[in-house]
C-alpha cells in the first residue's frame, strides 16, 4: 500500500509533520523537511490516544 503522506491544515506554511493514515491498522509520521531520517510508524489505537492528549492535554 502506498502512503497517503498529508500535513495538518494547522500547520499552515510552516509544516513541519506529515502523516500517512491510510493502513487500518497503522499511521506513519515523518518530519517534512527531514524526509531522509526516515519515518515513524505507530499502531493506531496510539495514534488515536496520542491526538486526544494532545487535543485536550
Amino acid at each position: 500500500m502506498t502512503p497517503n503522506w498529508r500535513t495538518s491544515s494547522y500547520t499552515g506554511t510552516e509544516s513541519c509533520v506529515e502523516v500517512a493514515d491510510s493502513d487500518p491498522k497503522s499511521v506513519m509520521v515523518r518530519d517534512t523537511k527531514a524526509r531522509s531520517w526516515g519515518v515513524l510508524t505507530v499502531r493506531r489505537d496510539s495514534w488515536t490516544e496520542f491526538v486526544e492528549y494532545a487535543k485536550h492535554g
